[in-house]
């Protein structure tokens, strides 16, 4: 993959994305036409605009069957999501299963484990996002190539979220902990420790309320020293005093979390 589109995306942000993508489209050729015009259609599929982003793929669909395996496995992975987007789950699965396959055989690991994390993400059961889940942390954490690893975190975290929202509270944290090693391996701060606050909520469903508050203290002055805050560790450290009984922390905390938000 020559062409470097993920340093272009902003997903907090489409339309910068797209502008971005209109501009590198400017000067590419050949294959490189095509994937940015797949992201361009993504863009699209993340503002809800579901018709300008099938539009943009039937209009390289001519084009592909000439194409290399990246382009044709991003405009499957794209048309996939914008069925996803469109509340068209059961569509967008084989697409995406279609995407890994290619992606695999072509040696794209990266976009071999996007593709299998949307299938995850586009089960209609819960065995259906553990095992999917489950085979995409384990594809990424064997993959040759660390972009790829990226995946395995992503993977196990989905399957906590998954897992607690069943009510299957002691999995959920099993999937969390194995969330938070993979993204102490990357070293990236924040999402360290985004993935301990996951461990710490957790630890709290299950009524482990000492656990659960040492942990979010120490997030606390983490993000603190930081120089940045987390209202979700306020909303949780409210939550835990109010569990222990304690209505004048519970209150500061709940007093933080107003002042966050604003």
């Amino acid at each position: 993959m020559a062409l470097d589109v993920n340093s272009m995306w902003d997903y907090e942000r489409p339309g910068l994305s797209e502008q971005r993508f209109r501009e590198a489209l400017a000067e590419a050729s050949g294959d490189d036409v095509l994937v940015l015009r797949t992201q361009i259609a993504r863009t699209f599929s993340l503002r809800g605009r579901i018709d300008e982003a099938h539009a943009e793929l039937d209009a390289i669909e001519p084009q592909l069957a000439a194409a290399g395996a990246e382009a044709k496995v991003r405009a499957l992975l794209e048309r996939g999501r914008t069925l996803r987007s469109a509340k068209q789950p059961a569509l967008a699965r084989p697409l995406f299963m279609q995407a890994f396959e290619r992606a695999d055989a072509a040696g794209l690991e990266y976009l071999a484990g996007d593709a299998l994390h949307m299938v995850a993400l586009v089960e209609s059961s819960l065995e259906g996002q553990v095992e999917w889940n489950r085979r995409t942390a384990q594809y990424a954490s064997g993959a040759g190539d660390p972009a790829a690893r990226h995946w395995e975190a992503g993977a196990w975290n989905n399957l906590g979220v998954a897992l607690n929202e069943a009510g299957r509270h002691a999995e959920a944290l099993a999937a969390f902990e194995q969330a938070l090693a993979a993204h102490e391996r990357t070293g990236k701060p924040n999402t360290v420790r985004i993935a301990r606050w996951m461990v710490a909520h957790t630890l709290r469903l299950l009524g482990r309320t000492d656990e659960a508050l040492a942990r979010q203290l120490e997030l606390e002055a983490q993000w603190q020293a930081a120089g940045e805050t987390d209202p979700y560790v306020y909303e949780e450290l409210a939550a835990l005093y109010e569990a222990r009984g304690d209505a004048t922390r519970a209150a500061r905390y709940r007093g933080m979390l107003e002042q966050a938000k604003r």
